[in-house]
């Protein structure tokens, strides 16, 4: 018989780190690691909108990073990394370093930015704000976890920031790849 996706562990409102440590759905790490999950469903969802094959590679080895910073997030103590034949990487500078190159390369392609921009233009620049704003949130949830524990690694903060600013330059490379304006804030 093939292995349930149900376990029925959580339905006392707890979950189970990496390494068996069972937390409350609501405890900060779990908030982290769920949030960052969630922005990794929206950047599938970019993906499904057809962007740029370039940026789509992109987006996927972004989605990747994000699995292991889930990882990372949910195993809090360098005892509890191995597991069987698994064994949890950790978040290291090299990703971060990545993501201000492509910063770096994409935005040489835009004209200078002047003005304030709002999220619209384009489906895949409107989706692409929207996955920039959950990093943000998944950021402020990294905050609170590194304020209450002592155990966070710094790259996964360095990460996120990196990452909602890579996201923000490619919403309006999306925009301008398609022949579109950023949409600009009129006060």
């Amino acid at each position: 018989m093939p292995a349930r996706i149900y376990t029925r562990s959580g339905d006392t409102g707890e979950t189970g780190l990496f390494g068996g440590k069972r937390l409350r759905k609501d405890d900060l790490r779990v908030e982290a690691y769920g949030t960052v999950d969630e922005l990794n469903a929206i950047l599938g969802a970019v993906r499904a909108q057809g962007p740029e094959a370039e940026v789509d590679v992109l987006l996927s080895g972004i989605q990747n990073d994000l699995f292991l910073l889930g990882a990372d997030l949910a195993t809090p103590t360098p005892e509890d990394t191995h597991k069987g034949r698994i064994t949890v990487e950790r978040v290291g500078p090299e990703r971060a370093a990545r993501l201000e190159q492509a910063i770096d390369r994409y935005e040489a392609a835009l004209p200078p930015l002047t003005q304030f921009i709002l999220p619209g233009g384009h489906p895949v620049a409107a989706a692409l704000h929207v996955g920039r704003v959950v990093c943000r949130r998944a950021e402020r949830r990294c905050v609170a976890l590194a304020g209450a524990a002592t155990d966070l690694n710094p790259e996964i903060l360095r990460y996120l920031n990196r990452l909602s600013d890579l996201l923000f330059v490619l919403a309006r490379y999306a925009n301008h790849h398609n022949g579109l304006p950023d949409v600009v804030w009129q006060p």
